[in-house]
């Protein structure tokens, strides 16, 4: 494999990292509704575990309410318990028909919790990319068609791409730590 098809496929996966740590960051509760807050809560619906999403439909009528519509009004309360034992903070209130959860303003405590996990969150993303570029520069000193020069340029070039990645996470972290600590 040539140093350019090296690079593309790090370059690929590095995406792929920013992309899984976007995904994680909009699981993180900021004072607004968001669908992607239930995206890590599972309902046990007859004998299975099914995300809450695949038992209803999540909708989001205002900036402070979630409302779940389950497709089969017997699931109901298997969600509502699962809404209960999860570590949303949210109580539910159930009309017969949906599931509404009305998002309460954090709490100065709750949100420093948040924060840190989103630290924790955005940590694991570099170490990621990190991994790759390991990966990558591994690859590319196994080599053996490649001259020392060959590889000490595609090392550098690596290394950009996992500048590049890092600056744009951190960039997202900042935007989402603002976010959570917006009053």
């Amino acid at each position: 494999m040539s140093i350019s098809d090296r690079l593309r496929d790090a370059e690929t996966r590095m995406k792929k990292s920013i992309e899984a740590a976007q995904h994680d960051f909009a699981t993180l509760r900021t004072g607004r509704a968001n669908p992607a807050l239930l995206d890590s809560l599972k309902v046990e619906y007859y004998g299975q575990t099914l995300p809450v999403n695949q038992v209803g439909g999540v909708t989001t009528p205002d900036a402070r309410m979630l409302v779940i519509q389950p497709w089969d009004k017997g699931a109901m309360a298997a969600i509502e318990k699962a809404i209960m034992k999860s570590d949303l903070g949210l109580t539910p209130t159930n009309d017969g028909n949906v599931i509404r959860l009305a998002i309460p303003p954090l709490t100065e405590e709750r949100r420093k919790d948040f924060v840190k996990q989103l630290h924790q969150k955005a940590e694991a993303a570099r170490v990621s990319i990190r991994n790759i570029r390991r990966d990558a520069n591994e690859h590319l000193k196994r080599d053996d068609d490649l001259t020392d020069d060959d590889v000490k340029r595609g090392e550098k070039d690596v290394q950009k791409l996992a500048d590049k990645y890092i600056a744009e996470l951190d960039a997202l972290q900042k935007t989402k730590e603002a976010e959570l600590l917006e009053v």
